[in-house]
């Protein structure tokens, strides 16, 4: 069957790879846990009341489309944020989480051949993991290209041979990026459009940690697509609730694109998709609207990043995260490092290995994650410097882990 020899590329899943790599072993010391990346910080107190006053709409069910109120909020929140002007009613569709849309979006845009012959999904390396699995059931071939610190942490698309360009048919990026922490520029942004509509391919851009940064907003997709009169189809964005505002558990986020892929995507969800229970939607309305917890929230992140810059000041190769809430470090062996850190002082991360492929050989060589661990600021201060602390202590006592 077709099926499973498509899924049977894709590698076992992060999380129980970490766990069969730590074993039996007992942590070293407290837990720190600081390897997924699940926001810990104070949910917006109007989440509990909005739900509380609209308990009676679990009764009904949820319009497909979203509720007015919600598709309205995140328009003018596009409008605060990037100076975007869109139809609520066209261009967003509301999302339980960006994993669902950022899924869903290729199985409902893909074509089935591009030039005549399978097309091809280019994603960075390292990645999403669900940004590879979409490609593999939409029936296209994943090209993993390389996000190191040669190109800067972001991946040089351009840099993909010609025949793999031309079936071309999606781009996955994720700025501010997973793990590195780095962001695309305006330029950048501008660079990969141009490439896009010269290939006629579309670009998916995951932006769900472009609220969690040190000093400048990131530049948006959708943002400089406008400002450059690209096609309205060419890029589609994705945006949650779950870092901007500490809500994992909400489940909301939305797409925003042009009126012909958002109208795909809905077709797909008449059929395969769930959409959002309407207390919840009401809740999300309330919180695109609030601007002051997003504030607030920035600011608890930016004391840990400053934590990092001192704590970490004397790791070889040590370079802060622009955005995001990762530190991705650079170390010999990541799953030793991983190991080591566990048994001597319970601090519970991820070996870069486990969030990248091999990459293919006319693309570049080996494992770009390989050699660095993923860090997840996301606990408190207090724990996030413990393990931080922890961090250095284990590579003083192990001088092989030294990259």
């Amino acid at each position: 069957m077709q099926y499973p020899q498509r899924f049977s590329d894709l590698p076992e899943y992060a999380f129980p790879r970490l766990r069969a790599l730590l074993g039996d072993t007992p942590p070293g010391g407290d837990l720190i846990s600081m390897s997924i990346g699940e926001p810990t910080h104070p949910l917006p107190p109007i989440v509990a009341e909005e739900l509380a006053r609209h308990t009676h709409l679990y009764g009904k069910y949820p319009a497909n489309d979203g509720i007015p109120d919600l598709r309205e909020a995140i328009a003018a929140w596009l409008g605060q944020r990037y100076g975007l002007t869109v139809d609520p009613a066209t261009n967003i569709l509301p999302l339980n989480g960006t994993r669902e849309g950022l899924f869903n979006a290729c199985l409902a845009l893909c074509p089935e051949e591009k030039t005549g012959a399978r097309p091809v999904v280019l994603l960075p390396n390292p990645f999403y993991q669900c940004y590879a699995v979409a490609a593999l059931a939409a029936g296209a071939e994943p090209i993993y290209v390389p996000a190191d610190a040669s190109t800067d942490y972001l991946p040089n698309f351009e840099a993909v041979p010609a025949d793999l360009l031309e079936r071309t048919a999606i781009i996955y990026m994720c700025s501010p990026s997973n793990p590195q922490g780095a962001v695309a520029s305006a330029v950048y942004w501008r660079d990969l459009i141009g490439l896009a509509e010269r290939l006629d391919t579309r670009i998916f851009a995951d932006e769900c940690y472009s609220e969690i940064y040190r000093d400048t907003p990131p530049a948006g997709a959708l943002e400089v697509a406008h400002q450059m009169g690209a096609d309205p189809e060419r890029v589609m964005i994705f945006h949650s609730l779950s870092k901007r505002s500490n809500l994992p558990g909400l489940r909301s986020g939305f797409l925003a694109g042009g009126p012909k892929s958002v109208a795909a995507c809905k077709q797909l969800r008449n059929y395969a998709g769930a959409p959002m229970p309407l207390p919840t939607q009401h809740a999300a309305a309330a919180v695109w609207h609030d601007e002051a917890h997003v504030v607030a929230n920035r600011a608890l992140y930016t004391e840990k990043f400053d934590a990092a810059d001192r704590l970490l000041a004397d790791w070889p190769g040590y370079r802060h995260a622009q955005a995001g809430f990762f530190q991705w470090l650079p170390v010999a062996d990541d799953e030793g490092f991983a190991r080591a850190v566990w048994a001597e002082h319970g601090v519970h991360l991820l070996p870069g290995r486990y969030l990248a492929r091999d990459t293919q050989a006319r693309i570049g060589t080996g494992n770009p994650g390989a050699g660095h661990i993923r860090v997840a600021l996301v606990a408190a201060l207090p724990q996030v410097e413990r393990g931080l602390t922890a961090l250095t202590a284990t590579l003083q006592t192990h001088p092989e882990l030294t990259p």
